[in-house]
């Protein structure tokens, strides 16, 4: 019987100097969003750290080699929040691109995002996030929040209410 990857034995990119190696990256990065839906209000963190350093956004980070992305997505929340959710589906799967005064590629992560409730733990800003907090859609606008975020908290908001089925995840063992 196959059993989930050990996300402890995965190698932390972060411990490893990572972020030489997603800005000016020579292929996109996969990284995960969460869009932790509790009642009417969606979960934000003020970023401490590029890309979107001062800006609020999704909780989310990178993958790191070995997670499923249901793994990373809920490591990053708790990283960030102290938060533990449960991962629902996919929401949404988009680029972002950002580039420096030469016009050249400066971070490119292919982000695939989650909608989640929570699970557990304490709301705390942590690990890289600046700030955090609950937000309704009405208080949205004084975040500041990209219109690409917007459009997937949006979708995830519909999805938020219906029955979760997990995604299938394939791997080989040797």
């Amino acid at each position: 019987m196959l059993s989930m990857p050990d996300p402890g034995r995965s190698a932390n990119l972060r411990s490893r100097g990572s972020e030489d190696l997603r800005s000016y990256p020579e292929r996109p990065v996969i990284g995960v969003g969460a869009v932790v839906v509790s009642e009417d209000r969606v979960l934000l963190v003020k970023r401490g750290q590029e890309p979107l350093k001062g800006e609020w956004s999704l909780p989310g980070g990178v993958v790191e080699l070995g997670e499923t992305l249901e793994t990373a997505i809920a490591r990053e929340v708790k990283e960030e929040t102290g938060l533990d959710v449960q991962v629902g589906p996919v929401v949404d799967v988009l680029d972002r691109i950002r580039y420096d005064a030469d016009g050249r590629v400066k971070f490119h992560y292919v982000l695939v995002d989650f909608v989640c409730r929570p699970a557990g733990g304490t709301l705390a800003a942590a690990s890289d996030a600046a700030d955090v907090a609950w937000v309704t859609n009405e208080q949205m606008p004084r975040y500041g929040v990209a219109d690409a975020t917007l459009s997937v908290i949006d979708k995830a908001m519909m999805r938020a209410g219906r029955p979760w089925v997990p995604r299938e995840v394939h791997w080989e063992a040797d």
